[in-house]
């Protein structure tokens, strides 16, 4: 391997007439690109693909670890070929694009996906082929988000049902607050005729 110089190294690069090789754990450490798809190319540091040169403006961060970039395109600073406004270092896209899979990974600043796929995995990003939704969806971890209030927040609720007690009308109706939706009332835990339709609650 021309990284460690220990023996067992069996990528090469795929440029004609280059002789070098490489463990695939040392690919990053040696500037090495792999194409993670077919016919899976490997290239050293000195012929692997580069994107075209694209100079920063200045002071600009990293949209996904928000530290500094270097001030153009190197193998460790990448930018969006369709915006051309999101830096990101090689190891913060290629982190994203582990937990976003093939069907969720997309620039994070335009939202493209086709364009920016295609760079990435020329670039040698690996990106899994997840059959399923991204990992930060895995496990219902925003399902808390899609429940409906359902209890009433009075200072006293007088509902012989108690406070998750709710009807579909009248005076045991629960009222979400118009502004916030994060607490409710039953009409008549805070004197609210049929009539009325909105009610705020006191922190709104």
């Amino acid at each position: 391997c021309f990284v460690c110089g220990e023996s067992g190294a069996t990528i090469t690069c795929r440029e004609t007439g280059c002789d070098r090789r490489f463990h695939l754990p040392c690919a990053m450490e040696g500037g090495c690109i792999t194409h993670y798809l077919p016919p899976y190319r490997s290239y050293c540091w000195e012929h692997r693909p580069q994107q075209r040169e694209e100079v920063a403006p200045e002071s600009t961060t990293c949209l996904i670890c928000l530290d500094s970039v270097e001030g153009r395109t190197t193998y460790g600073t990448m930018v969006c070929p369709v915006c051309k406004h999101a830096w990101f270092h090689r190891a913060c896209i290629q982190g994203q694009a582990m937990r976003a899979g093939i069907f969720c990974l997309q620039c994070p600043l335009c939202r493209n996906r086709s364009q920016f796929l295609m760079e990435m995995l020329f670039m040698g990003i690996r990106i899994p082929a997840r059959l399923v939704q991204a990992s930060w969806e895995d496990n219902s971890a925003y399902a808390q988000l899609y429940q409906r209030h359902s209890s009433c927040n009075a200072r006293e609720c007088l509902c012989p049902g108690g406070r998750e007690e709710a009807e579909p009308e009248g005076p045991w109706q629960l009222l979400l607050c118009c502004s916030c939706a994060a607490e409710g009332t039953h009409r008549c835990c805070s004197n609210l005729g049929n009539s009325t339709e909105r009610w705020e609650c006191d922190n709104c």
